[in-house]
Parts: C-alpha cells; structure tokens; sequence
C-alpha cells in the first residue's frame, strides 16, 4: 500500500467532520523510513492548499510562517527557504513553492501529519471522538513510512496515540512505547507550539534539539541535520 491510497479515506472524513467549502489536507515529507514522524492536531483553512481550487500537493502548514521557525530553529529547514516563507504572504504561495518546502523536508528526512485531516475553518477545538476516527488511519501511515521515532504535538494528540492521559509539562524529554503494527516505535510528546500553544515554542524548541541530539547524533556529519544553526 502507498500512502497516496489512504487519501480517499481522509475525503469522506473531511465530508463528515471538515468544513465542506475545504478540502482535507493529506502530509508530506520523506516516506521512505524517515528519522522523524511529526503529529500535530488538525488543519485549519489558513492552510492555502484546503482552497478546492488549489491544484498541488496538500500537505500540512502550507501559506503559514510561524510552524517553519520552528523546523528551522531546529536545524530542520534550509535557511534561504525559510527566509523566503516569513516573506511571502500566505496568497503568494503557488504549487511551485510549496513543492519547494516539501522537497527540503524529504531531504532532512521527516514527515509531517495531522492526527486529524478535517479541515475546519478556524482553530476550533476538536472532541477526542472526532480525532479518535483518524487514530488507525494514522497508525497505518506509521506503518507504510516506518519513522525512526515519532514526535506527538501537544497534550490531546498524544494521550491519543499513545491510549494513556499525557501532560507533555511532566514528560519533557521522555519516550514512550508504542507497537504498531507488530513494531515498536518510541513517542515523544512535545508542546504543542503554534497557536495557543505559541507561548511554548521555545520549551518545544529545546526539547525537540534533545530529541534530535539524542537520536541522531551521528546524522550531523551527513549533512541531514544542521544542528549548529
């Protein structure tokens, strides 16, 4: 199975949960055995690509500054592009680009999703029911990518991934097991660090450089993680 064939599932939840006027938006990244799987919540249509008219990929953030300062703070994204995104305004990304951003994600080697793909108009808050209809669609997009590690965002993804009540304040920096589909992939809860959730980006930040360290330390050398920006 390719993680393409998962799509149409992601369709009809977005007609049941989503707002109808957007599309859902899918991931993006590097499938192919990345270092690291992203989770956040859900999109939002300050997304470009939830636009119906929208003709590239839909992934995640696309249109959006303030989740790429994070990536970028974190050795994760190409310095040129990352100045490019805090230029343009979220009307001035075009398919080009966005395969652009994307393109410097599979090159470091992660991927991101959304627990959820229903694209709501705003930031609303999302009942664990409605997450809880994506869980083994997610589960199955671990399996098809198979990460090193995965990094939930924020306290109500990872209670639900990982099926146990998670305060990411008192588990910074801590892993947990979880078996997928026969294998057993370690979980980090992060802050979640866009939003509401804004006035945590720098906690989100030095425990994400933790991570990354304590993961990957030998990745530097290869190019794949800049860890002196």
């Amino acid at each position: 199975m390719k993680i393409s064939d998962l799509n149409l599932e992601y369709d009809k939840l977005q007609q049941e949960y989503g707002a109808k006027e957007l599309t859902s938006i899918y991931n993006g990244g590097c499938t192919n055995a990345p270092n690291i799987c992203f989770v956040f919540m859900n999109p939002t249509g300050r997304n470009i690509a939830s636009n119906p008219h929208w003709k590239g990929r839909r992934s995640p953030w696309i249109g959006t500054k303030n989740i790429w300062k994070l990536f970028y703070r974190i050795g994760l994204l190409n310095e040129r592009i990352y100045e490019e995104i805090q230029r343009k305004k979220t009307q001035e990304w075009d398919e080009k680009f966005a395969d652009i951003v994307y393109d410097d994600v599979e090159k470091h080697k992660y991927f991101i999703t959304n627990l959820g793909k229903c694209t709501q108009v705003d930031a609303r808050a999302l009942p664990n029911s409605v997450y809880s209809q994506y869980l083994d669609l997610l589960y199955k997009e671990i399996e098809i990518i198979n990460p090193k590690i995965i990094i939930t965002l924020g306290n109500q993804v990872s209670s639900i991934v990982l099926n146990k009540n998670i305060s990411v304040s008192q588990c910074r920096k801590q892993s947990f097991l979880k078996n997928i589909a026969g294998k057993n992939y370690n979980v980090y809860p992060v802050y979640y660090p866009i939003g509401n959730g804004m006035m945590n980006i720098d906690k989100a930040i030095e425990d994400l450089n933790y991570i990354i360290r304590t993961n990957f330390k030998n990745q530097k050398n290869k190019g794949i993680i800049d860890y002196d920006r």
